[in-house]
């Protein structure tokens, strides 16, 4: 009997796209992407999968149903999902036609408006940075209302693309020409085009403290980690550790802050991926994702706990039933190898040595060799992570300093 397709709308980047083919692939489907640009250098990380690509316009739903409706005819659709978040409305909309299970389409389209985002939440009692909307001419004025320093990020995207911490009106200005200027778009989606067609910018309070995340499916808490970054004033992680070393106090404000964000946003289908930051007033939602969040998030819940997110969102997505329950409980740590300056990465090894050493779950590289490095303040300055988990933080930590200390790198200067 011939597999059924799950249709990927966008494969998304290096990372969780991959997971999702693999995971598609052990539960018996024919994964299928449907990409506006499948020649793209991304889905070079797919070749190693054989994956299927199709060529088609994913800003436009109509073709997209087309397209589905010739794929239903002469294969069959099991589901329709995507780990992009610039697409996942369009998802909700094609499984609504076609009649799947799906997260609601008008629900994803509030969330990733950040702007209206922020509305709801703030309109609901969420507490949240302050923030304001400006164009070109008003985001110093509305920057001096709020107090510098400010954060500055576009309404639209995801990964940190865009988002700089402001600290003087220099900064504001150049920051404010950059985002104007479209630098920040990583790939052309409907909401970056949405972005491109009426822009602004969200000017918002720099809310101090520790970073925590919460993973969630459904209306169900999966886990809450913690993430460092890098210096100022980009916000690139550095790394991430779950279960967060958190109070029973801390841990239910978090989780009770979590499903008042579900409630405010209209969400509780699939996964939901929200940030916080742990302020001198407690905990504020600096960002809620209707997605799991990205690499290499997925790998280290199922690390810390036997869940594998990425299944269970397909699971979901074909209409079987998820299992979420834990399996085990370790504590896992990500450790990023972030690029320290542009130019051509000529070397890069000791994978092998650390994946070897016990208790490291996974060491990923993601650059090629001979392969151009031009940082952005963002997700993309990561080159490879390291994963390690082991029953006590202490511990983690120890395997993934050894791991890390055994893997090196040189970046040729353009």
């Amino acid at each position: 009997m011939a597999r059924r397709a799950l249709i990927l709308v966008e494969g998304g980047a290096w990372g969780c796209g991959l997971l999702y083919v693999q995971a598609a692939q052990r539960l018996g489907l024919r994964p299928i992407i449907l990409s506006a640009d499948p020649a793209s250098t991304q889905y070079d990380y797919f070749a190693a999968e054989r994956t299927e690509t199709i060529r088609v316009d994913t800003d436009d739903l109509d073709a997209l149903i087309r397209e589905c409706s010739q794929l239903r005819e002469t294969c069959g659709i099991a589901g329709i999902t995507s780990q992009e978040e610039e697409v996942y409305a369009t998802v909700g909309k094609l499984c609504r036609h076609f009649n799947l299970p799906g997260p609601n389409p008008a629900s994803i389209e509030r969330c990733c408006d950040k702007f209206t985002q922020l509305e709801l939440l703030a309109g609901a009692g969420v507490p949240v940075p302050a923030y304001r909307v400006a164009n070109a001419t008003d985001v110093e004025s509305s920057a001096a209302e709020i107090g510098l320093p400010v954060v500055l990020k576009p309404t639209v995207g995801g990964g940190s693309s865009g988002v700089r911490l402001c600290r003087n009106v220099d900064e504001l200005a150049e920051h404010t020409a950059y985002l104007f200027d479209g630098k920040h778009i990583r790939l052309p989606s409907p909401t970056q085009r949405k972005w491109q067609s009426s822009p602004r910018i969200l000017v918002e309070e720099f809310a101090q403290g520790p970073l925590y995340w919460a993973d969630i499916m459904g209306d169900q808490i999966i886990g809450i980690g913690t993430s460092d970054f890098g210096p100022a004033p980009h916000f690139v992680s550095h790394g991430s550790t779950i279960p967060a070393p958190l109070t029973n106090d801390e841990h239910e404000r978090i989780v009770d802050l979590s499903l008042s964000c579900l409630r405010a946003l209209g969400l509780g289908w699939g996964p939901t991926g929200i940030e916080f930051r742990w302020t001198t007033r407690g905990p504020v939602v600096i960002e809620v994702n209707p997605r799991l969040h990205g690499t290499p998030h997925p790998k280290l819940v199922q690390a810390a706990y036997g869940v594998d997110l990425v299944t269970e969102h397909i699971k979901l997505a074909i209409g079987d039933e998820c299992d979420l329950r834990r399996r085990h409980s370790q504590t896992a740590a990500a450790r990023k190898l972030i690029a320290d300056r542009d130019g051509i990465l000529d070397r890069i090894d000791g994978d092998n040595r650390a994946a070897a050493v016990p208790g490291v779950a996974e060491v990923k590289f993601f650059v090629e060799l001979k392969t151009p490095v031009v940082r952005k303040g963002d997700w993309r300055d990561c080159i490879g992570h390291v994963i390690a988990a082991s029953p006590s933080l202490a511990q983690t930590e120890a395997i993934l300093q050894s791991a890390v200390d055994l893997i090196d790198w040189s970046i040729t200067p353009f």
